[in-house]
């Protein structure tokens, strides 16, 4: 039986989520699959959502990149709203590009209980490095190399949600072949799972 139908049999109601949380080529989906392979978590992408419609629309500009985005966004917390008691969710989107305030009205309406925050903090010219080395894997309709000086600037100015406990990811050493610590990271949620419902 999977974690997410266990849980509620180990005195959980509501339901539970992680958002991993970085700014774009900060390693955040990456970490969220091998969470997601590790626990046993459903993870929900914002890029895996919006990238079917990428590849069947052309002539697709920024602004309705965007508006693809917003909507990929709320699927996601449709598809947690629709589900039952006792789930967890991995959430990977770069949570930085709608208000604060829009986020916190998509988790009450979806009816999310406890909420943890994986952070993945990078330097700006790492992040630029990385998101150039991938340009020629995205899809047409992503942004693409005029984007390097803004995401620089965002690399220096992005913080975390911070609407519950979060855990900080230095990302930055993956750079030096060091991998980062699923299991160190799962044993962090699961103590602060714990901790919110004493």
């Amino acid at each position: 039986m999977s974690e997410n139908r266990s849980a509620s049999r180990n005195g959980f109601t509501g339901k539970r989520v992680i958002l991993v949380n970085g700014i774009p080529a900060s390693g955040k989906s990456r970490l969220a699959v091998e969470l997601s392979a590790y626990s046993g978590w459903l993870q929900l992408s914002l890029d895996g959502i919006k990238n079917p419609f990428l590849q069947r629309l052309e002539n697709v500009d920024r602004p309705f990149n965007r508006m693809l985005g917003q909507a990929s966004y709320q699927v996601i917390w449709d598809i947690i709203a629709g589900a039952p008691d006792g789930s967890t969710f991995i959430v990977d989107a770069w949570f930085g590009f709608q208000p604060r305030e829009v986020l916190q009205d998509y988790l009450q309406r979806a009816g999310v209980t406890q909420v943890l925050e994986v952070w993945c903090q990078i330097h700006a010219d790492l992040a630029a490095q990385r998101f150039s080395s991938r340009l020629g894997e995205r899809l047409p309709g992503h942004v693409g190399a005029e984007y390097i000086p803004e995401l620089k600037i965002l690399a220096g100015n992005a913080r975390p949600m911070s609407i519950g406990p979060v855990y900080s990811v230095d990302q930055n050493v993956t750079a030096q072949n060091k991998p980062v610590n699923i299991v160190d990271i799962h044993e962090w949620i699961m103590n602060s799972f714990d901790t919110q419902i004493q």
